[in-house]
C-alpha cells in the first residue's frame, strides 16, 4: 500500500496513530448539527438560516464558517425553479385600487392579509391552492386547495378559514391580484359583509403581491417539485404538513429576524399579555 501511495512506512505508521486535533473534533461535531438541520428542512436551508439555528443551539458561529463547512462537504440550499402564475384578469367585474402600494411591513396582525392562487400537478389533474396570509407575522391563516379554480372552492374557501382563524381590525385591508376569483360578487359579498377593505394588484404587476408570490415560489422549491405526486390526496397532505408543521410553526423567515411565524405570534401575544 505504501509503495502504490508512494509514502514512508514511518509515515503511514505516523498518520495511523496521530490523535484528532480538538479543532476537527469541534468542526466534525458542528458538521454532523448542520446535516441534521439541512435534512430537518428537507434539504430547504442555507447558511444563514442554519447559522440562526446553531446559535439557538448554543454554537457562537459565523456565517462564512457555516458556509464554508457546508461547501466542502457540499452541502448547500436546492436551487430554485421557475413557476406559472394563474391569474384570470380578463373578466368584467369590478377592480379594487392598489392600496397596498407594496407596503408590506406592518405592525399589528390582522392589519393586511395578502392572497394568490397556484397550481399543483398530479398524476390526477390539477389541484389550485389558495392562501392568505397574515403580513404581520408571515403566516398562512387561511388555505384552500380545490379541483376547480371556482371561487366558492379557492379564495372563498381560503377567506373563511382566515377570518375563523384570526381576528382582524376594524381597517383590515385584504390585497390580491385582479383575478376573477377575487372580482366576481360572491367574493365581494363576503368582503362586504366582514367590512374588509380591498386592494388589489395594478395589471400585470407581480411584484405588488410579491409577498404571496414569494412563499409560493419557496412551497413549491421546498416542497412540491420534489414530489410526484400520484393522487390529490397525497397532495394535499403534502401542503397540509409543510404550511401547518413546517412552515407556519418551524420555517425560520429572514423578513422576521430568522423567527418562525408562530415565534412572532407568540411573542405578540406575551406583550399583550403583560
Amino acid at each position: 500500500m505504501c509503495k502504490v501511495l508512494k509514502v514512508s512506512k514511518s509515515g503511514y505508521y505516523y498518520w495511523c496513530k496521530r490523535l484528532i486535533s480538538n479543532r476537527e473534533k469541534e468542526n466534525n461535531k458542528l458538521l454532523q448539527e448542520i446535516l441534521n438541520i439541512y435534512n430537518q428542512s428537507n434539504g430547504s436551508y442555507g447558511s444563514p438560516r442554519i447559522q440562526e439555528e446553531l446559535y439557538q443551539l448554543g454554537y457562537k458561529v459565523s456565517r462564512p464558517k457555516v458556509a464554508r463547512i457546508m461547501k466542502n462537504n457540499n452541502i448547500q440550499s436546492k436551487i430554485r425553479k421557475k413557476w406559472i402564475v394563474t391569474t384570470d384578469s380578463k373578466h368584467s367585474d369590478p377592480i379594487a385600487p392598489n392600496l397596498l402600494n407594496r407596503n408590506f411591513t406592518v405592525d399589528l396582525p390582522g392589519m393586511v392579509w395578502v392572497s394568490d392562487i397556484t397550481y399543483i400537478n398530479t398524476k390526477n389533474g390539477w389541484v389550485y391552492l389558495t392562501v392568505v396570509i397574515d403580513l404581520f407575522d408571515r403566516k398562512v391563516i387561511g388555505w384552500s386547495l380545490s379541483a376547480t379554480m371556482k371561487a366558492v372552492e379557492t379564495s372563498i374557501e381560503a377567506l373563511k378559514m382566515a377570518l375563523s382563524n384570526r381576528n382582524r381590525s376594524k381597517n383590515l385591508i385584504f390585497h390580491s391580484d385582479r383575478g376573477v376569483q377575487y372580482a366576481c360578487s360572491d367574493f365581494s359579498k363576503i368582503i362586504i359583509e366582514n367590512n374588509i377593505i380591498q386592494s388589489m394588484s395594478r395589471k400585470g404587476n407581480c411584484w405588488d403581491n410579491a409577498v404571496a408570490e414569494s412563499f409560493f415560489k419557496t412551497l413549491k422549491t421546498e416542497s412540491i417539485y420534489q414530489y410526484d405526486f400520484k393522487s390529490k390526496r397525497e397532495a394535499r397532505s403534502e401542503v397540509f404538513r409543510y404550511i401547518e408543521i413546517w412552515y407556519n410553526r418551524k420555517r425560520k423567515h429572514s423578513t422576521l429576524g430568522y423567527k418562525t411565524p408562530l415565534e412572532m405570534e407568540n411573542l405578540f401575544n406575551m406583550k399583550n399579555a403583560a
